[in-house]
């Protein structure tokens, strides 16, 4: 029997077709005690990230902070002012995205979001395993809160970034702080089990990402998988503030985000999820017209929580439901 090819239907536009035709290919991991292999690999991955988006050619400023300690880039598009602040995890697979891939895409997040963001640069394996990630992105948050009422503070990040940002949010909640307006989550890394069904029936569809149990097992470097910390899908979700999920059907996390809005809705949550049509992990690229809507419906949904004023009309070619 040959292998199961995937065509693009034609129900995405040309853009997203045309970036479905790419194929990412198999990625071998290193041994797991390889140390210098694993940060020459992330090496390679943040450097191209850079050169791909390079902020010296976005209209945003960028500035670095200390924030209790953790590194952020400060990104704000030229029109956009200094409150509210959307405070926004990396995406990178757990041990990616850092450094100057973490400014670059932390500046096009502000340009897609109109905001101004906080990009956390939480530090990774190798050399930092679990909790370091979190523990930065709590630094971070405190941090924001000294200034800030919560009612100004979003939280939200993409696929990896999206396990840092849920996770945070349990971690606050225990250490009793308070909430913020809302959270964003993006095709997140939410069960580093990889339980769920589209771990399998995706597995070779989603173009762009295979699995990630060897990142997995480096970021938790021994610590249970299930822990909500690690896998936040498994926490206690109540008392989190409105979110928005965003996935689409050739997403290998696909199975994640829904479970997620699954958990969030049954622990009373008032969470949206919205699945785009033919969509791999992480959307088409950037610049199709279903990444442009998907930013549109985010934005509505950040203006729906007090970001800015709502916008009258947003694209109708996802699937939502609350």
């Amino acid at each position: 029997m040959s292998e199961r090819t995937f065509p693009a239907p034609s129900t995405v536009s040309e853009q997203a077709r045309a970036w479905l035709a790419f194929d990412g290919g198999e990625l071998s991991y290193p041994a797991a005690g390889d140390t210098e292999a694993w940060l020459a690999m992330a090496e390679r991955a943040n450097r191209s990230t850079a050169q791909r988006f390079p902020v010296s050619e976005l209209p945003v400023h960028v500035e670095d902070l200390d924030a209790g300690g953790a590194t952020v880039y400060a990104a704000r598009p030229h029109e956009a002012g200094d409150d509210p602040v959307f405070l926004w995890m990396h995406p990178g697979g757990l041990l990616v995205g850092g450094g100057d891939a973490c400014r670059a895409t932390t500046a096009r997040t502000a340009l897609s979001t109109g905001m101004l963001v906080w990009g956390v640069d939480y530090r990774l394996p190798p050399l930092h395993p679990y909790p370091a990630a979190l523990d930065d992105a709590l630094a971070a948050y405190r941090h924001l809160l000294r200034d800030r009422d919560p009612s100004r503070v979003f939280v939200g990040g993409d696929s990896a970034g999206g396990n840092i940002a849920a996770a945070l949010l349990l971690r606050a909640k225990d250490a009793g702080l308070p909430m913020p307006a809302a959270l964003v989550l993006n095709t997140p890394q939410v069960d580093l089990t990889e339980a769920g069904d589209t771990f399998q029936t995706l597995a070779g569809v989603d173009n762009v990402l295979r699995s990630l149990r060897a990142t997995n097992a480096l970021y938790a470097a021994g610590a249970d998988l299930r822990d909500p910390y690690l896998s936040p899908l498994f926490g206690e979700l109540s008392g989190f503030p409105p979110a928005f999920l965003r996935s689409g059907t050739r997403d290998l996390f696909l199975s994640n985000t829904v479970r997620m809005h699954r958990g969030l809705r049954d622990a009373g949550v008032a969470a949206e999820l919205h699945v785009f049509e033919a969509m791999p992990h992480g959307g088409f690229g950037g610049d199709t017209p279903e990444d442009r809507e998907a930013a549109a419906e985010q934005r509505r949904f950040l203006g729906k929580h007090g970001a800015w004023p709502v916008p009258t009309k947003v694209g109708q070619n996802c699937c939502r439901t609350s």
